[in-house]
C-alpha cells in the first residue's frame, strides 16, 4: 500500500523546464517530490507514472501531494519547491 510521507528532509527551488526532470540535491535517488506552491496558478506537470497533467487554479501556500517529476513551463504557479 502506498503512502505519503508527510515530512520532508531535503527541499530545493524549482525552475520549470519541458526537458529537465526534478532531481533531489546530492544527486539522491529520483523517485519524485511533492511540491510546496508559494504563488498560486496553473501547475503543469509530469508525475513520477510519467503522465502529464495540468492541475488548475492551485491555491497560494499549498502542498501538492502529487509525487512529481517534471514542472513545465506552461505552468503559471511559481515560487515553487521540491520536497522530498
Amino acid at each position: 500500500m502506498a503512502y505519503q510521507k508527510l515530512q520532508a528532509g531535503r527541499a530545493a527551488a524549482v525552475t520549470p523546464s519541458n526537458t529537465d526532470d526534478i532531481f533531489p540535491p546530492n544527486n539522491g535517488e529520483d523517485l519524485g517530490c511533492v511540491l510546496y506552491v508559494g504563488t498560486g496558478g496553473t501547475l503543469s506537470v509530469q508525475t513520477v507514472g510519467g503522465d502529464n497533467v495540468v492541475f488548475q487554479s492551485v491555491p497560494s501556500g499549498t502542498f501538492f501531494p502529487v509525487m512529481v517529476r517534471k514542472v513545465y513551463t506552461a505552468s503559471t504557479a511559481s515560487n515553487i519547491v521540491a520536497l522530498w
